[in-house]
């Protein structure tokens, strides 16, 4: 062969090895081609070990035990669908129990829908229908294609509606990241609009804010912030839209809250620093909260006219590459006013972070569930669980669970022994 003609065969073989990579069929579900995908992303696994997306999912079938535990050392997965590169053999590393039912913590609860998604954000559209979004992908640690997304009438069946974001194919100051995380649909009733929060990395890094263009959930999404750039540095970013239609952002700790301009240009003023008040700091700060309310995944929600700021913490110990953690919970403060001070630090839901707080159609509220945890039941899948409101403010587990987030023969009124006080401090280590 010529000297000057082996390096062009050669630069053909790995774009054909590419290309046949790219394309491979994901898992045993039918995932719809991604017309123009960009196959020149830095990806570091073929999409037969890893794909950038989770596809359809489909019903639950029995209790829905098992899942996933990604992370950068792979997959380790139990359950209807494995895949080749995947490790099945559901070790130390990945683990799920009843130790947070069996706890009297949480109800015995099954996963929404047979999907592997992180980070869980469901929300209550303008149009009677739910959507829900969140880090998808087989390895979100890897690499994924962008934000996905599905609908409901009902929050029992999934539509999927596919990408509504692309890193290949929308993506402006983010171009080059290799996933997005913790993507959050939020919408806005006052604005009569969808909007998107993310964060991306590995290069570049940092949260985003996009507006629906049409005003309908699917998009397309665009970047208002003037410059087009990052919104800030960090991860896991929010907003909430309160009752004078003024929009509030905040993410990675949630020790910061800014307001947004009308028209999403960018922010009035701050970053405004949030304060817990002397009790709930030492509370937080025993468990390892360096600032504001928790380590990750800050949520914002109003109830009674006082506002509800979570995060995420492991509370017993933080160590997620080897499995060997406590409980993902949602801890919680609350506030008169949205840039505080805020009191009765709590972690309201046992295993419940990394997702959000919303209502359902008939006013009731519920937290969003995923498993990132050994003490929780199932592993990076979609689940719900019912809360209610102490008399204090605080929040506790509901009583009364709707019976298809149950497993089957599990009584509605789950409860056998009285649920523990809303005001309890989190113990720093697990029973």
């Amino acid at each position: 062969m010529p000297p000057l003609l082996r390096p062009l065969c050669l630069l053909l073989l790995a774009g054909l090895r590419l290309l046949a990579a790219d394309t491979a069929p994901a898992a045993n579900w039918t995932v719809p081609p991604i017309a123009g995908r960009n196959l020149t992303m830095p990806f570091t696994s073929p999409a037969e070990v890893y794909s950038g997306l989770s596809g359809p999912g489909e019903p639950v079938t029995g209790s829905g035990l098992g899942g996933w535990r990604s992370g950068n050392d792979g997959v380790r997965y139990k359950g209807p669908h494995p895949k080749t590169g995947w490790q099945l053999d559901w070790d130390a590393k990945a683990t799920s129990t009843d130790q947070v039912i069996d706890l009297g913590l949480l109800p015995p609860l099954k996963p929404l829908w047979e999907l592997h998604l992180r980070d869980t954000i469901i929300t209550l559209g303008g149009d009677g229908l739910y959507y829900m979004t969140g880090s998808s992908g087989d390895n979100i640690w890897d690499r994924n294609d962008g934000i996905e997304l599905w609908k409901s009438a009902d929050l029992k069946t999934w539509d999927y509606l596919g990408l509504v974001w692309s890193l290949a194919n929308d993506a402006t100051w983010q171009r080059g990241a290799r996933y997005v995380w913790a993507p959050e649909l939020h919408y806005l009733p006052i604005k009569k609009t969808y909007v998107l929060t993310l964060c991306v990395g590995s290069s570049p890094s940092g949260t985003g804010f996009l507006v629906s263009a049409t005003g309908k959930p699917e998009g397309p999404y665009v970047n208002r912030f003037r410059p087009d750039a990052r919104v800030t540095g960090g991860i896991d970013s929010t907003v909430f839209e309160d009752d004078d239609g003024k929009i509030y952002y905040t993410s990675g700790h949630g020790d910061t809250i800014y307001q947004l301009k009308d028209d999403f240009s960018g922010f009035v003023d701050g970053p405004h620093h949030l304060s817990l008040d002397p009790a709930s700091q030492q509370k937080a700060r025993a468990l390892g909260v360096s600032s504001g309310v928790a380590s990750e995944g800050p949520s914002l929600f109003k109830w009674k006219g006082r506002y509800y700021l979570g995060g995420a913490l492991f509370i017993g110990g933080v160590n997620r590459q080897t499995g060997k953690n406590g409980r993902y919970s949602s801890c919680v403060a609350i506030a008169d006013s949205i840039y505080g001070p805020y009191t009765q630090w709590e972690e309201a839901v046992p295993c419940g972070a990394g997702g959000n707080y919303f209502q359902d159609k008939s006013g009731a509220w519920y937290c969003t569930y995923f498993g990132n945890d050994e003490a929780s039941p199932f592993r990076e899948k979609p689940g719900i669980v019912k809360i209610d409101f102490a008399a204090d403010g605080c929040i506790r587990i509901a009583d009364e669970q709707p019976a298809f987030i149950l497993r089957d023969g599990t009584p509605t009124l789950w409860r056998k022994t009285p649920a523990p006080a809303a005001t309890a401090a989190p113990s720093p280590t697990i029973p």
